[in-house]
């Protein structure tokens, strides 16, 4: 399948947002060549603030910007994000409950040959626990447009978690995207995989191969982690009695735990995750680290049958 890194879909979107709203503002930490903020300061340069390798000024920057009327939009690594201005983040934006919009670049195993130093694997967890904020982890290029599109939207703050990489884009321009609700990309009645990221196409060619094995699998797209579609989430573990969650973060604290929160309330089913197992990353490219550490689609389908092991 064509690959597109989600990246292009966050500097596109920055682009139009600019076109069309006075009031946006990117601010970046000396990486625009990374997430793609380059191109908005290339064509609308009055809209473009490079704040230097300074996290913590740059969300607070940012902050004074949305309290005269601006509306910022965040654009470094996700990991320095998440991590080294998670103060700030916590005690100014999400606090105060100010209209700033943050990008997480690079995150995942998957930007590869960076290493363990610069692969958010944490930042789910450190973003969904801050009251306030909403969280966001498109699955391709062009639902990461959309999302950066849709946070313009939302008053408040909010986070978008993209990669690096390029990967397939499985949907399209008419595919629907709204905020907080997850979206059924297959339907299945034997179990169901809740995935976001990268792994949503991994799942998809998971309940591919177990079709052919006689196993009818749904796929639902969670790219909203924060607030969850906890009704979608529910109904469709009640209907298939069996789940997997299978996301590009630590299995401790992201989408496998906000999935487990939920069903352990109302309809305790068998969950396997697949996720980062208590490891920090490493360099290799992103195919190699997919498969060591245990997020290839041959993981999934692992997983799948584990759990209909379990719900006999």
């Amino acid at each position: 399948m064509e690959g597109v890194p989600m990246r292009d879909g966050y500097g596109q979107a920055l682009l139009e947002l600019c076109r069309l709203h006075e009031d946006v503002v990117v601010v970046d930490a000396d990486v625009a060549k990374s997430t793609r903020t380059e191109w908005i300061r290339e064509k609308y340069p009055q809209k473009y603030i490079n704040m230097g390798i300074s996290e913590q000024d740059l969300v607070g920057t940012a902050a004074g910007m949305s309290l005269a009327g601006m509306v910022p939009f965040v654009s470094t690594y996700g990991v320095f994000l998440a991590g080294r201005a998670w103060d700030q983040i916590r005690n100014t934006v999400c606090y105060n409950s100010l209209n700033v919009k943050l990008g997480g670049a690079h995150a995942g195993i998957s930007v590869g040959p960076d290493g363990g130093t610069h692969q958010a694997l944490e930042d789910v967890a450190l973003m969904r626990v801050i009251p306030n904020m909403m969280v966001v982890v498109p699955c391709d290029y062009k639902e990461t447009y959309k999302a950066t599109m849709a946070v313009y939207d939302r008053q408040g703050p909010s986070y978008i978690r993209f990669g690096r990489s390029a990967v397939p884009v499985i949907t399209a321009d008419e595919t629907p995207f709204e905020l907080g609700k997850a979206a059924v990309f297959r339907d299945g009645a034997d179990a169901t995989i809740f995935a976001n990221g990268i792994m949503v196409y991994q799942s998809l060619k998971a309940a591919a191969v177990l079709e052919k094995e006689g196993i009818s699998v749904q796929v639902v797209n969670v790219h909203t982690v924060k607030p969850l579609d906890a009704e979608m989430i529910a109904a469709c573990a009640a209907k298939t009695q069996a789940v997997v969650v299978c996301e590009e973060h630590q299995c401790i604290g992201g989408l496998g735990s906000a999935v487990c929160e939920v069903l352990a309330q109302c309809c305790c089913v068998p969950v396997e995750l697949v996720g980062i197992k208590d490891r920090f990353g490493e360099s290799g490219s992103p195919d190699a680290l997919l498969k060591a550490y245990g997020l290839s689609d041959l993981d999934v389908i692992a997983a799948v049958q584990r759990v209909l092991r379990r719900k006999k």
